[in-house]
């Protein structure tokens, strides 16, 4: 083992010691620091705009079949839309498969949209896509000066096709006056995953406002017909909106590809000219993240279980009122989500053994708690305290705050 011992460095040409080192291991360091070149050694984790981009959470459940799939129905924060199929669409999550690159970089969880039998053809109202929304506020104070083309975001994301095409998608920014981005992802080999990524100027028409309102949407189409699209759209240029030009026209080969899947995972979006390496994140905090704009506290497919301890408080008896307190603050004073049915749910206690007659109504809410009621089809004691209990494999009870 090899040892320089030294008091103090100096350089050749300098008056004065540089470092000086005493006995205790103490460095004093008289005059200023300069560093050129890259410093190694010390990894910065890249912020994630984008909320579940690594598609772990799904608190409404994994899988949306047999229904027209629009809005969120399955992966938290990501929405597939439709228009004008003959057959619905579906979303799932699905898992990354071991051995290909994205599960070798981490990711184990992917949204997949699954076509269905559109046998009419590739009408041009028809659309499929995914989308995702981000609050004005979390690009406002994230630090990038949209206003400047020289200051950049950059959006990378891992995609998977089982039909091997190219796909187009754009930016939308909503406050002032709406602008479009349009990108594409390049030519897809089939069943093969690709990273796309796209380094994004701002530009002095942008504008984002520092409020809870959705601002910025991401959306990726796997088929937009005509009445959307154009062939002179530029690519990769900030421009105005245009419902009726979007995008280039679109590849109709996947649309009318039944069955066809497309699937995509590690979508980040940060400040800065470069790609990082995906900042992945633990299953609770991105669960936390979600929660701020849905938490659902009943899932009747995770067993017939206590959903939350109620009170029976109106005069005839057979009104059950619960409050909640949301784990973190909800965007904006949410909505109740709820899925129902002829006794979903079952009231125990203060006693009463009974079913929900309807749907639970709001009664006082705040983005940090909330109060509702609904009514029983038997009365019990007045005052007393009970249990409601999810009944039914298919009961969900929650709260939107969605943009």
């Amino acid at each position: 083992m090899s040892r320089i011992l030294v008091d103090q460095v100096r350089s050749n040409s300098a008056s004065a010691d540089a470092l000086t080192l005493d006995g205790s291991g103490n460095v004093t360091v008289p005059g200023n620091i300069t560093l050129s070149g890259t410093a190694t050694g010390f990894p910065t984790k890249a912020t994630n705009l984008i909320i579940n981009g690594a598609m772990l959470v799904a608190q409404r459940g994994t899988s949306q079949t047999g229904v027209a799939a629009n809005g969120y129905a399955t992966v938290d924060r990501w929405q597939a839309t439709q228009n004008g199929t003959d057959a619905y669409i579906e979303s799932h999550q699905v898992d990354v498969a071991s051995g290909t690159t994205p599960y070798t970089l981490g990711f184990r969880k992917a949204f997949q949209i699954k076509n269905g039998n559109q046998s009419s053809g590739a009408g041009s109202n028809d659309h499929v896509r995914m989308s995702t929304f981000l609050e004005g506020r979390d690009i406002a104070n994230s630090g990038w000066n949209y206003k400047s083309a020289s200051s950049y975001i950059t959006l990378s994301f891992w995609v998977k096709s089982s039909v091997a095409q190219n796909f187009y998608g754009f930016i939308r920014s909503t406050d002032g006056t709406m602008q479009q981005y349009p990108f594409e992802t390049g030519s897809l080999s089939a069943d093969t995953w690709t990273k796309v990524t796209k380094t994004i100027p701002g530009n002095s028409n942008l504008a984002f406002d520092n409020n809870t309102g959705g601002a910025f949407e991401l959306w990726i189409h796997q088929f937009a017909g005509t009445d959307q699209t154009a062939s002179g759209v530029t690519l990769n240029a900030w421009a105005a909106y245009d419902g009726s030009a979007k995008m280039p026209d679109n590849t109709s080969t996947w649309y009318t590809t039944d069955d066809a899947t497309f699937e995509i995972t590690g979508v980040l979006l940060e400040v800065g000219s470069t790609a990082s390496d995906y900042p992945h994140e633990s299953y609770q905090d991105s669960l936390l993240r979600c929660k701020r704009y849905f938490n659902i506290i009943g899932d009747g497919s995770l067993g017939y279980t206590a959903m939350t301890d109620a009170f029976i408080w109106n005069n005839g008896g057979n009104e059950i009122d619960f409050m909640y307190t949301f784990p973190v603050e909800m965007r904006a004073t949410p909505s109740i989500y709820q899925q129902t049915g002829a006794n979903f749910f079952r009231v125990l206690g203060g006693g009463i053994d009974a079913y929900i007659d309807g749907t639970w109504a709001a009664q006082y809410a705040s983005k940090k708690a909330t109060s509702q009621y609904s009514t029983s089809d038997a009365t019990g004691d007045k005052g007393h305290g009970c249990h409601i209990i999810l009944n039914n494999s298919s009961c969900r009870f929650g709260y939107s705050a969605e943009l």
